[in-house]
């Protein structure tokens, strides 16, 4: 392995605490005076996947029966960074941020869901560690487990020095909004962390609701819209609003619903929960691209929020290879006088990850 000045890298004997300190001092560097002038030169990096998966195979093999239940994909049990990276070069990707799909790293037992919440982002920061230029990741959190999420927060960010954490749409059926997360929204908030949502299961629809489809393609967009309305509706994005919430797949059914949920900040249930109106609330998240379609629901979710907000996403390799394009070069007519938009397909690719994450910029 090499860093970006050619420098190898051989961990194969490191062990876990030389590893770890390493990170911490790589974070340091990145942080150092001379690290940023030097950084200021002109970046390669023109397109960013902020929707990637990384699959370590200890936490794969070790979580096999469990992520098989989830996902049903053998092939996942061959992931390796390197084809992470032959993904993105064939995609013209230059710089992906990872995070974890479900199952994630709850299981219901708290010992358990933390060791693997830790391992898991430790392999994480070990692929960053190994192509620097190219990698960012997002860490898991243990919840529904308040006491080991705040640890994994602070071991994520003080010495793994991860670009945000990531959360599923629900734990044990409890939603993102739900109150007994407040302690861990606080902190986040406090940090002014960048939180990535990937949907998962919930416990109203584990089997398949319809015959002959699966989860992912059906309940997991409803999920996510689900944790949407729930942060939204209880409060928590009014008073947690320095945390930068991202949410995969468009948002999932937020524009197909809108319509309904558009004014319900009037309803007496939800008097002075988001004074601004759901709109306002829901123009302050981000959504990717991942499975979104260019004639439909692009351009709806564009009506709602504004182009600002939307980040080219993959889903790889759950989902196929990253994208050769981002789809906006096909349609969005209504950006730019009816013709489809250069400018938005900049912003997506490539400004709108770097105002969340400037230290790409900086490669």
């Amino acid at each position: 392995m090499t860093d970006k000045n050619g420098k190898i890298f051989d961990l194969g004997g490191t062990t876990r605490r030389e590893f770890v300190a390493s990170v911490a001092a790589l974070g340091a560097l990145a942080m150092a005076p001379g690290f940023v002038g030097a950084a200021n030169a002109a970046s390669k990096i023109k397109k960013i996947d902020m929707h990637h998966h990384f699959l370590p195979q200890k936490y794969m093999q070790e979580e096999h029966d469990r992520i098989q239940a989830n996902h049903g994909n053998s092939a996942m049990l061959s992931w390796t960074a390197e084809q992470s990276v032959d993904a993105c070069d064939k995609a013209g990707v230059q710089f992906a941020v990872a995070s974890i799909s479900t199952p994630g790293v709850w299981t219901g037992d708290v010992a358990l869901s933390r060791r693997l919440a830790r391992e898991w982002s430790e392999a994480a920061a070990k692929t960053v560690h190994d192509y620097p230029t190219r990698f960012g990741f997002f860490a898991p959190l243990p919840l529904p487990d308040t006491e080991g999420s705040l640890a994994a927060i602070e071991y994520a960010f003080g010495t793994l020095k991860a670009d945000g954490v990531n959360l599923l749409s629900n734990f044990d059926g409890k939603w993102l909004g739900d109150p007994s997360f407040t302690p861990v929204m606080e902190e986040l908030n406090r940090r002014k962390a960048i939180v990535y949502v990937h949907p998962t299961f919930s416990p109203c629809c584990t089997n398949n609701m319809v015959p002959g489809l699966v989860a992912p393609q059906l309940e997991f967009p409803y999920d996510t819209t689900r944790t949407i309305v729930s942060l939204v509706t209880t409060g928590t994005t009014t008073r947690f609003p320095d945390i930068r919430f991202i949410f995969s797949h468009g948002g999932g059914a937020l524009s197909g619903i809108f319509g309904r949920i558009a004014g319900i900040g009037n309803a007496p249930q939800f008097k002075g929960k988001f004074p601004a109106g759901m709109k306002a609330e829901l123009s302050k998240f981000y959504y990717d691209t991942a499975s979104m379609n260019a004639e439909a629901t692009l351009p709806a979710l564009l009506k709602i929020v504004p182009p600002t907000q939307i980040l080219l996403g993959s889903d790889f390799p759950l989902a196929g290879p990253p994208p050769t394009d981002v789809m906006v070069k096909r349609a969005v007519h209504e950006f730019e006088e009816g013709k489809p938009s250069a400018k938005l397909k900049q912003a997506v690719e490539h400004d709108n990850p770097i105002r969340l994450l400037p230290r790409i910029a900086k490669i």
